[in-house]
């Protein structure tokens, strides 16, 4: 690091996830690595005087208010599908990730990487460097999410070979096909486990009338939610509003009934990456026929998801080690090559200094 990044701040990537945000710091020692994996949802309150909100919670705290908020308390999710939805909002998401990454101290300029889906418009992505530099930022580096996430895992993307990534996250689906630094094929499909979340709401609610939040919904997936027949299928009981009487109600749900009302969304999943599979170029399809597809993102770690693809894709495809944090891990490796990796970077902008 040079003398004037240690004067002003720190190198810091950050994996601006619709579900999940993941930081890393470069550098060496305690504290460095990653720092920080926290819901991307903020908490706000309505001022008492002279309208407007002012936040009183950001992350994992926002998340425990989700759906239990009194009047005049909200809690939203400030980037959808992938992008963002609330620039206010964002903007000081990554001003409190900053503040984490820097314990607290004032006065820090960091250098920022920070991902975004392949298919991102440039509007959308002038608004994620916007609110990177708006929130303190000395120089913002905008790469695309399977790229980061293919470097994270170690996939050998500089050498002439086809290397695919699959990134399913809260609200994208990525596919990317990389070689020589570059990407070669690039799909992204606005759906993922966020939809899957919407999905077990709808089934609990035509099944047993019964209404149950977000929170609740991806707890029932992440528990018993699977993509493929279990050896010894899983029940759990859900607790929500009944939707006749309005008290409240106990179900018990199994993982057949959760595996039914997400099956169109993996359905689609395998659209996607069969779509991306066809546009590769022969000699690409046979190095990731020869070594096989990487999953990350929280979805790879649905029960069963690696498997079905093997079969349906005709191809291996492993989960990587760490799928939640294979992107921030690959911005950190950019941080550590900024000169070597110049190929991989869609935007770098300054701030004012």
């Amino acid at each position: 690091m040079s003398f004037f990044s240690n004067l002003w701040g720190l190198d810091i990537g950050i994996d601006l996830g619709t579900t999940n945000i993941v930081v890393y710091v470069k550098g060496k020692g305690k504290g460095k690595g990653i720092v920080l994996n926290e819901p991307s949802m903020v908490a706000l309150r309505k001022k008492p005087r002279g309208g407007g909100q002012e936040i009183i919670a950001v992350g994992r705290e926002a998340k425990l208010m989700d759906g239990k908020t009194p009047a005049g308390v909200e809690t939203i999710w400030p980037l959808q599908d992938g992008v963002i939805a609330n620039f206010d909002m964002t903007e000081e998401l990554l001003r409190y990730c900053i503040h984490e990454a820097s314990e607290g101290k004032y006065n820090v300029r960091p250098r920022v990487a920070i991902s975004v889906p392949a298919e991102i418009t440039e509007v959308e992505r002038k608004a994620v460097i916007d609110a990177t530099l708006g929130a303190g930022a000395r120089e913002a580096y905008v790469i695309e999410e399977p790229i980061s996430a293919a470097l994270g895992v170690g996939l050998p993307i500089d050498e002439p070979r086809g290397s695919m990534i699959i990134d399913i996250g809260g609200g994208t689906s990525e596919v990317s096909v990389i070689s020589l630094s570059g990407t070669s094929v690039k799909k992204s499909e606005r759906i993922a486990g966020k939809n899957m979340d919407i999905a077990v709401i709808n089934m609990m609610r035509q099944h047993y009338g019964l209404l149950i939040g977000e929170t609740t919904a991806e707890e029932v997936k992440n528990a018993i939610g699977s993509v493929l027949p279990l050896d010894e299928e899983l029940s759990m009981h859900v607790k929500g509003r009944d939707l006749s009487g309005g008290l409240p109600r106990i179900a018990t749900v199994t993982s057949v009934e959760v595996r039914e009302s997400i099956e169109p969304i993996i359905s689609r999943i395998e659209d996607v990456i069969k779509f991306a599979l066809e546009q590769t170029k022969p000699e690409l399809a046979k190095d990731i026929a020869d070594h096989g597809i990487v999953l990350t993102g929280g979805v790879a770690q649905l029960r069963g998801l690696a498997e079905r693809l093997s079969c349906t894709l005709n191809t291996p495809v492993f989960v990587a080690e760490e799928p939640l944090f294979a992107v921030a891990l690959g911005l950190g490796k950019y941080l550590d090559d900024l000169d070597g990796r110049k190929r991989m970077i869609l935007t770098v902008q300054r701030g004012a200094r």
